[in-house]
This record gives C-alpha cells, structure tokens and sequence, in this order.
C-alpha cells in the first residue's frame, strides 16, 4: 500500500481546526495548533485559498472556510456553513420585519431548521432549530421543493383544510414560485400562522437553503390574505445578501 501524502494530511488539519475555531484564525495560530511552520502553513493557505476551500479576510488578514466547501457530499450543502453565514443576516430581517426568523434545508425529505432567530418581543417562544418541517406545506419547504431535481414525494400529507395535497395544484404552486423567487404559507401547516420564503444560492447557483419570516396572519398579511409586500422584500434581500456570501454571483 502506498504511504499517505504529507500536503494533503496537514491541509485536512487546517480545514479540521478551521472548522473547530470559534471564528476566523490567524496565521500564527493555525500554524502553533498544528506545529507546523509559518511558511509551510502560508502555503498550504494559500492553495486552499485558491481553489475556494479558505477564504481570508481582507481587513484582519484572518482565515475561515470558503464557500466552495458546499460543493462536497453529496447534499453539496455543510449545514454548519450554510448556518455561520446566515446568522449576520438572520438578525437584521428579525428586527426589519419584527417577525421570527427561519433558515432550513432539505433533509430525507423535509425542511431542517437550522437557525432560528426569535421574533423581536416579550412573547413565550420555542427554539425550532433541529425541528423537521413538511416541504409540501411550508414556504420554507416550496422553496426548497421548487428547486430540487425531480417531484414532490408521492404522499402529500393533510395539515389543514388549506394544505396542498393535491400533486397538480402543487406542481402549479412550484411553477409559481420559481417565476416569482419567493413562496408564501397561509393557514397550511398551522392554522392562524403564515410564512414567507426565499431560496438561498450557493456557487453555481445552486439552491442550498432557503430563509422566511414567519407569524400570526393578520400581521404577515394583507386583508386578501397576500403576503405583505415589505415583508416579501425584506426577505428576498437577506436571502440575496447570504447567497452572495456562499459565492453565488447572481
């Protein structure tokens, strides 16, 4: 059997305590948690760089994991990624809307919560991170629905009177939602509770999660029962603002 090549075992290491930092890290650091040399960790860095897989911060001149890491595995989606670099847009449509605040991803067939920013009052709230959501009758889950290769799954469960389990009216919703960029939920999962949503993009921009407020309906709605229009902005914003973070480049 071969022996293992050095390069690539010590750029697995940097990668490994990149991931395991609580936030970016200097050179110097990287290279003393490792023992390795300056210039040897400078240049391992830099290949990473290059190929995407680190990115360096142009004011610190600290390191962290680049966007292109989405691309590997096979979901091409690193929960924890996609989560880190959606937490510095999460809290600002929390206080912009005044609404909670969702990002979530596809996962054996549902939506995976994966942050959750709480609505900006004194109400009792619960956490829904970890919480899996049916993507058939959410607007976190038609986002991610409208964008996946293939169809819905053949069992459309019924949450309320108003949930789509209907295929062809579904398939109609989708259509929709990929002409607009953005999907709503009235009384479909939750009776009294509405949502708004829009698809995050990684590189190549290929969808990777999405992100939506969500609330009482008379609040996220209009007398017709229409999402509010500042509210769909807002949320199509922070949605574009974390996909330019993954790398995507429309």
């Amino acid at each position: 059997m071969p022996g293992t090549v050095q390069a690539i075992e010590r750029a697995a290491a940097i990668l490994r305590t990149l991931a395991g930092g609580p936030g970016r890290l200097g050179l110097s650091e990287i290279a003393r948690t490792l023992d390795l040399a300056k210039g040897t960790t400078h240049g391992i860095l830099r290949t990473l760089q290059l190929v995407g897989f680190v990115e360096q911060d142009r004011v610190s001149g600290q390191y962290q994991l680049g966007g292109a890491l989405l691309h590997l595995g096979t979901s091409y989606l690193d929960i924890n990624e996609l989560r880190s670099r959606s937490i510095n847009w999460a809290d600002p449509l929390a206080a912009r809307s005044g609404e909670a605040v969702r990002i979530g991803t596809v996962l054996e067939g549902q939506v995976l919560v994966v942050h959750h920013v709480f609505r900006p009052d004194d109400t009792f709230q619960t956490l829904d991170v970890g919480a899996l959501l049916p993507l058939h009758a959410t607007a976190l889950g038609k986002v991610l629905l409208a964008y996946r290769a293939g169809g819905p799954a053949p069992h459309l469960e019924t949450f309320t009177r108003r949930t789509l389990t209907d295929p062809r009216a579904l398939a109609v919703a989708l259509d929709g939602v990929r002409e607009s960029g953005w999907a709503f939920e009235v009384d479909e999962f939750l009776v009294g509770q509405a949502a708004v949503a829009a698809p995050i993009r990684g590189y190549g921009g290929l969808v990777v999660g999405a992100i939506g407020v969500s609330g009482p309906v008379e609040r996220l709605c209009d007398s017709h029962y229409r999402p509010l229009p500042r509210l769909v902005t807002y949320v199509r914003d922070a949605a574009r603002a974390i996909s330019r973070d993954l790398g995507a480049t429309r």
